[in-house]
């Protein structure tokens, strides 16, 4: 690999932009097929966060291209987000294909914004021969901005501001760049990342996002691959603790719906660290497509990490319970006075009462949305009195449950906008004060009429997992999910952000007669 060579190259497209590309060469002759990547952070990082080194693939046998897009790195122009990648991922493939040392056969590779980069391209354009898109999704509202309706503030504010900083880099504003990067290391951008925004990148994608979902009317776009495009080889990678998760279940299943026959892996990552041996199986997906001898690779449909197991399982969807809410008003102040019961339960209204006080908000820990993602014991959490928890009792025999963790139930609150953020976790029944939180979701309710009785449905990030004899499974409702979300200030006059003097304290009632957990089926048939 220490003698793989790469040399850059402009790309000239129609309106005369050019655009910069690194190019690794494999050893030996070629033509070879080519592996494309198109982002935004520059082609000498390449996206080594998460993927080997472009080296790395050259030594398998394929050219490597790492493209800077249109603004971005080396490549002129201005950068405009999404918008601007359906001509230019076009343009790009036409190029890579006319390479001289390319065979012809091209594959495209690269997560998050590069996984959005391989999905969208004019109408007409010939697809790439397989594509593996991962920690990515189309609709710039569901997928890359917020969930039931709340801004995702630490993760949309931070990526924001990196943006940001890369504008003022190729600004030469030093003051601007420096400013960025010291409240993001004292972690002030999550007092001041609104202002930051809007005082250096205010046409970014994020300000403008963030600015959306706390509109009445929001115009949210959703980006459409081709067809001829879904229906090519297509190997989806996800993680369980990642934002875009939902993302890549929704392109799976346009592409199922489209005639495809995609593959889909869910494994033990965050958006950023990822699994051994993620590395070998898209290798071994680009060999089964790209290399001439086309040797199959057998690759199942769908191939999912048990969370709970450390294990590699096929999907199967079984039928999971579904469990009631049961409390006689103590779930918020004892952490084991609330119930899951399988069984009917009275339809007396029983009201849990939680208290949201700014001063103090809960906290999100792990998770797919907070500034700690993945695996997490928020045992201390749910002994707080604002941290309403119901638990089943001790499992009486092992069951696995696969699917997308939704609860239904009723509220009324006293103020005009609350959020509810809800935490699904497993009690071991061998290691005491541990609660391992495996899957959260929020909804957030604004321009809300006071103390009316309303249904709810708040669906958490999917999971897979298997509950052994003797394990209990637990919800945990609260009103806060801080930083995750921004702090919910309980009057629409005020933004969803840090805590402030606007915050009201805020008291949510759980109606319990008619609430339920039940879980859906992670692929819609």
């Amino acid at each position: 690999m220490t003698s793989i060579k790469y040399r850059d190259e402009d790309l000239k497209l129609r309106d005369g932009t050019l655009l910069k590309s690194r190019i690794w060469l494999p050893q030996g002759e070629g033509p070879w097929p080519a592996l494309l990547m198109r982002q935004p952070y520059g082609r000498e990082i390449a996206s080594t966060v998460t993927y080997a080194h472009p080296s790395w693939w050259a030594s398998n046998g394929y050219l490597v291209v790492i493209q800077d897009v249109r603004g971005q790195g080396g490549s002129e122009g201005q950068f405009k987000g999404f918008s601007q990648e359906t001509s230019d991922t076009s343009q790009t493939h036409v190029w890579v294909r006319s390479l001289p040392e390319c065979n012809g056969l091209l594959g495209t590779y690269g997560f998050s914004y590069q996984g959005l980069t391989q999905l969208i391209a004019e109408e007409g354009t010939y697809p790439p021969d397989c594509i593996i898109p991962a920690m990515t999704g189309l609709s710039e509202n569901e997928h890359w901005s917020c969930e039931g309706g709340a801004f995702w503030w630490h993760l949309g504010i931070g990526w924001g501001l990196q943006l940001a900083a890369q504008k003022a880099q190729r600004e030469k504003n030093w003051e601007a760049w420096h400013e960025i990067r010291e409240n993001l290391e004292s972690k002030k951008y999550l007092f001041n990342g609104h202002g930051l925004l809007k005082k250096n990148d205010p046409e970014g994608m994020a300000y403008k996002w963030l600015n959306l979902s706390s509109s009445k009317n929001p115009q949210w776009k959703t980006y459409e691959p081709l067809n001829s495009w879904l229906k090519k080889p297509l190997l989806l990678i996800g993680g369980w603790w990642d934002p875009h998760l939902r993302g890549i279940l929704d392109i799976f299943e346009k592409s199922t719906k489209a005639g495809g026959n995609p593959k889909l892996i869910i494994g033990p990552a965050t958006h950023l660290q990822w699994w051994e041996g993620a590395q070998r199986t898209q290798l071994n997906f680009f060999d089964s497509h790209l290399k001439e001898k086309n040797k199959e690779i057998p690759f199942p449909q769908i191939n999912l990490w048990n969370l709970t197991r450390n294990s590699w399982e096929l999907s199967d969807q079984n039928k999971t319970p579904t469990w009631n809410l049961c409390s006689e008003g103590l779930a918020s102040i004892s952490h084991s006075e609330g119930g899951l019961a399988t069984h009917s339960v009275s339809k007396v209204d029983c009201e849990v009462n939680l208290v949201h006080d700014p001063w103090r908000p809960v906290p999100a820990i792990g998770g797919h949305l907070s500034d700690t993602p993945g695996e997490a014991n928020r045992f201390n959490i749910d002994t707080r009195s604002d941290v309403a928890v119901f638990t089943t009792p001790p499992m009486s025999k092992d069951l696995r449950i696969e699917g997308i963790p939704t609860l239904y139930l009723e509220t009324k609150c006293d103020r005009e906008s609350f959020d509810m953020f809800v935490a699904l976790s497993i009690i071991p029944s061998e290691i005491k004060n541990t609660a391992t939180q495996l899957s959260t979701g929020v909804l957030r309710i604004s321009n809300f009429d006071k103390d009316i009785k309303t249904c709810r449905e708040i669906r958490l990030q999917p999971i897979l997992a298997t509950f052994k004899e003797g394990d209990r499974l637990r919800i945990s409702i609260s009103g806060s999910g801080w930083p995750a979300i921004g702090v919910n200030p309980g009057q629409c006059q005020y933004l969803c952000a840090g805590p402030s003097p606007h915050c009201l304290v805020t008291t949510i009632s759980l109606l319990l007669s008619n609430s339920k957990l039940k879980f859906e089926s992670l692929i819609s048939s």
